[in-house]
């Protein structure tokens, strides 16, 4: 199990693992993910929407018709083909840690980061947004505190490196976590970019 601190073996691979990014909802995993992918000059994808695209509805209609455990299921599927992908950066969904099967895939196929951030960042980036089903509650920063209790554990146990998303511009955020990238080895790059 690769526990970020054995770098030589990660830059000794020729074909760097994929980059897979954890966390809660709000922790900005569609932002950077594709920020990144765009420094790397990969492929980005989010989760999410691929499910919504191969089912052809929002989640929210899933989460209506299948339940959440039909949703896991279709997560699932969906993760273990796009994970075997090379050269990809794939956001995950928030719960997407939940099924162990899913932690053993996205630990042992790439490289996971868990982008970090405390409830009230977390909240003031999706209170606004009537697209998550879990926060269609009475007190939607109340459930946001319990679902992060809950999977936080989950996020750290995956994770082979976490990185707090803070509030500096998406440009910079990447390009930190570009950097600490490339000095744990997950990433190699040909020539080095200048800030």
């Amino acid at each position: 199990m690769n526990d970020g601190h054995n770098s030589a073996q990660a830059v000794s691979d020729p074909t760097p693992k994929p980059i897979f990014l954890v966390g809660m909802m709000g922790a900005g995993k569609t932002t950077i993910g594709r920020s990144l992918a765009r420094l790397l000059g990969w492929q980005f994808v989010d989760l999410d929407h691929e499910i919504e695209a191969r089912c052809g509805v929002r989640i929210s209609v899933i989460f209506d018709i299948e339940g959440e455990q039909g949703f896991r299921k279709r997560e699932h599927a969906i993760l273990d083909a796009l994970s075997k992908t090379p050269h990809i950066v794939l956001a995950t969904g928030g719960g997407a840690v939940l099924w162990e099967e899913n932690r053993h895939i996205l630990h042992t196929r790439g490289t996971v980061v868990y982008l970090q951030a405390n409830v009230e960042e977390l909240y003031r980036r999706v209170e606004k947004d009537k697209n998550r089903p879990l926060l269609q509650t009475e007190h939607p920063k109340q459930r946001l505190h319990e679902l992060l209790t809950c999977r936080e554990p989950l996020y750290a146990e995956v994770a082979h490196m976490t990185f707090e998303t803070g509030k500096l511009p998406i440009y910079q955020t990447t390009r930190r976590l570009f950097d600490q990238l490339l000095k744990c080895g997950f990433i190699t790059t040909v020539k080095p970019l200048k800030g």
